[in-house]
């Protein structure tokens, strides 16, 4: 008997950069391990926002992937306004405030033309061909990932066209994820997302959720048997000669408009006003794209001389910079639908042997993964002077040449341990 095939199908693929693209890219590398054969189906000239080349070496040489045609509606929207088009596909959503008459109009079209999302169109054809594909390969089970929340509308047609086993990930929520609202969504729009999430989370055999707080949405709402499955971290070879030499505190990923932690800054402008020596070895490394309301905060603090904007990096050069620094930051909107969002990049975090500096919600999944892992110092939105202290404390002991991490526990987030998990469900 060969390996048991499964499809997986995934709108992120190499050579997508971001975060979306590593949870599956590294699943299909150590599934073969556990006895799968993973088939991978992802569209043929995707609209991605950022791409990384690199990811196209972590590619399994054997790996059998199949791709269409796909059409999305960005391509006649840059026509109109390249720069707006690019903004809103990376899911940097403009300040409420600050939204020009031109942003409104596209997320309005957004919201209400294109429910689940900008890639529904990709569904009919992709149905017609997976149908003939999957009964011509025998394929039992398939799997479909989102967001892209339309990418499992073809796994709900696949299933009642082939009633082949389907299992349903979600990396993010899909009602409750917090751009969801600036979607300007009229009632009929919100109901239907409503009633597609709902047919997804029913017909599916099993849900796949990246945290339990998704897991406890979800059962509120289905009886599909729901596994946690997180994120995790790779292994990998980058080396350093040596760390920064300056208290170097940086973000890696994208920092959002509503993603501006006020209060860390207001504790960066303090220090430096109030002590010369945090003065002098203070810098902040934003790595990834940056909104321009966080760019005016820095401003407004006073913290633009101690800044550097890195921009988007490819994901080995991003593994440097964690490793390079003193203290890594890791930013949430403060929102209960915040509370079930794990960043990808916490594991890769915990790992660079850098201690983690978190902020966001009161009882996220975040907070418990980082207390119970003993990576790092988790902080609400309201903590102003146990998150000076704290920075301070980090400070001092750089100081005294020894400042670094004592993670507990990690193994069960590597990313084979975790593939493990998933091969059990698949047999």
């Amino acid at each position: 008997m060969g390996d048991k095939k499964v499809l997986i199908i995934t709108y992120y693929w190499p050579p997508a950069g971001g975060p979306g693209v590593q949870r599956w890219l590294k699943f299909v590398e150590y599934l073969p391990d556990f006895g799968i054969k993973p088939i991978v189906y992802h569209p043929k000239n995707p609209n991605y926002p950022i791409t990384d080349n690199s990811l196209l070496d972590e590619l399994p040489t054997d790996l059998t992937t199949i791709k269409t045609p796909i059409k999305e509606p960005y391509g006649l929207a840059k026509l109109i306004s390249r720069k707006h088009t690019k903004t809103i596909s990376s899911g940097l959503i403009p300040d409420k405030k600050k939204q020009t008459f031109l942003e409104k109009i596209m997320l309005f079209v957004r919201g209400n033309f294109f429910i689940p999302d900008a890639r529904k169109n990709w569904v009919r054809p992709s149905v017609d061909f997976l149908s003939d594909y999957i009964a011509t390969h025998n394929i039992e089970t398939i799997i479909t990932t989102g967001p892209p929340h339309s990418l499992h509308l073809i796994g709900l047609k696949l299933k009642e066209k082939l009633s082949v086993n389907w299992l349903a990930d979600f990396r993010d929520p899909w009602t409750t994820i917090g751009y969801h609202k600036s979607l300007k969504l009229l009632k009929s729009s919100k109901l239907k997302h409503e009633k597609l999430e709902l047919d997804v989370l029913n017909n599916a055999d099993r849900i796949l959720v990246t945290s339990n707080h998704t897991k406890n949405e979800f059962q509120s709402k289905t009886k599909t048997p729901i596994s946690v499955i997180t994120n995790g971290y790779d292994t990998n070879s980058i080396m350093i000669n040596e760390k920064d030499k300056a208290f170097t505190i940086s973000h890696i990923g994208s920092l959002l408009s509503n993603r501006n932690p006020k209060i860390l800054w207001e504790v960066f402008s303090e220090l430096i006003t109030e002590n010369e020596v945090f003065k002098q070895n203070f810098r902040l490394n934003l790595v990834g794209v940056v909104s321009d309301v966080i760019i005016n905060s820095i401003k407004f603090y006073g913290l633009e001389d101690y800044t550097k904007l890195v921009g988007y990096v490819s994901h080995n050069e991003a593994i440097r910079y964690q490793k390079k620094s003193q203290l890594l930051l890791l930013i949430e909107i403060d929102s209960e639908d915040t509370k079930a969002i794990i960043p990808g990049k916490l594991f890769e975090y915990m790992i660079s042997e850098t201690p983690i500096l978190a902020i966001g919600p009161r009882d996220s999944d975040v907070e418990q993964i980082i207390t119970s892992t003993n990576s790092g110092s988790y902080f609400r939105y309201t903590d102003k002077s146990e998150l000076k202290k704290q920075v301070l404390y980090y400070f001092e002991a750089y100081l005294e040449g020894n400042l670094k991490s004592n993670p507990i526990g990690l193994q069960k987030y590597s990313r084979k341990a975790l593939t493990k998990t998933l091969s059990e469900l698949l047999m």
